[in-house]
């Protein structure tokens, strides 16, 4: 497929500056939310960052994207195959309060400073699960009204990938659109064998169909999904939770008809070896990594523990994932479901 080869120019381009693009709409404390829109394709693709504001690299990636589409000829095959509309960071309140441990230079991320500083979220601001349940749901975010209002002056989508990460895990991990969860053998080929060049394991948990996630192999499962949300919460007692969900993005874009495929990456900041050898559950390794993040960030409650935090994450083996293997696996994800999408609809 030749898009692959486009990989590293990706990874190299120049952030789109922050005031570039289309603004969408306005974020609860005012800031500009703002989405790309290239090519002129019949098929159209829809890659979304920073529904979890304390997940930067998506925004990361998309930053670049953007930049290195924008710069293609318009007779470019990804630009005359495919429109894309491209929202780097839907959270920009978030990615704000976020700044505290992170910025866009470094080349890994400090385990200390993310322990010490991460913020994130609960549910009902969450917002990959807030996005309006219709169109006169005016209590979604406004962040979430923006994009919706935005995804329907579209049509359908082909695709739609949610860019997000996980701060400690075992290894890349890659969730599925349910419906298509038959078809992604290729798909399936193309991330495993990226992952295996870069020198990775894969993320691998058995979570028996909690909130969505049904396990379909090493390294790969069906995306979750917000009925599965509420009624995790309610088989818990908690109702005023479970009430709190709306649509996620996926399913959002799946409402608008076309059968979409949907795809989430879930890349760890951290990794955690041995976690998934033994998958469980109970999956012993991961929880005595449980245990130590615990504790690690109870002492960053108090001074001076920083050198020692950060001497016994070395001896335990934590590993910052480098930010750029982070961002080529969640490209290869993209260029393997437009792979599929577009032969899907070529058949």
């Amino acid at each position: 497929m030749p898009m692959y080869h486009r990989i590293a120019e990706i990874l190299t381009a120049q952030p789109v500056a922050h005031c570039a693009g289309s603004v969408l709409g306005r974020s609860r404390q005012g800031r500009a939310v703002r989405g790309f829109q290239f090519g002129t394709g019949a098929r159209r693709i829809s890659l979304l960052g920073g529904c979890h504001a304390d997940e930067p690299v998506g925004p990361l990636l998309l930053r670049r994207f953007a930049s290195y589409l924008s710069l293609l000829p318009p007779d470019d095959s990804l630009l005359a195959n495919y429109q894309w509309w491209i929202v780097p960071h839907i959270n920009p309140d978030g990615e704000g309060r976020n700044r505290q441990w992170y910025n866009d230079r470094v080349a890994v991320f400090d385990p200390v400073a993310y322990l010490s500083y991460r913020t994130r979220e609960r549910p009902g601001d969450d917002i990959e699960f807030g996005f309006p349940r219709d169109s006169n749901d005016t209590n979604a975010r406004p962040e979430n009204r923006a994009v919706y209002d935005w995804w329907r002056t579209a049509g359908t989508f082909a695709l739609h990938t949610s860019m997000h990460g996980m701060g400690f895990s075992a290894g890349p991990w890659f969730l599925l659109e349910p419906a298509w969860r038959d078809r992604c053998n290729l798909l399936k080929q193309r991330c495993v064998a990226r992952v295996t060049a870069l020198g990775y394991s894969l993320h691998d948990v058995e979570r028996g169909g909690e909130k969505g996630f049904f396990r379909i192999e090493r390294g790969f499962c069906t995306r979750p999904d917000s009925n599965s949300m509420r009624s995790h919460f309610m088989k818990l007692g908690d109702r005023d939770t479970a009430q709190l969900f709306r649509p996620s993005s996926m399913e959002v874009v799946r409402e608008m008809g076309g059968n979409p495929l949907t795809l989430v990456s879930e890349m760890p900041l951290f990794i955690t070896p041995g976690v998934g050898e033994l998958i469980g559950p109970p999956d012993k390794a991961a929880e005595e990594w449980k245990i130590r993040i615990d504790r690690w960030r109870m002492m960053l409650t108090e001074d001076g523990t920083e050198d020692k935090v950060r001497r016994e994450a070395e001896e335990a083996g934590l590993q910052a994932m480098p930010i750029r293997d982070q961002m080529e696996l969640q490209v290869t994800l993209v260029f393997a479901g437009v792979e599929l999408v577009t032969a899907d609809r070529a058949s």
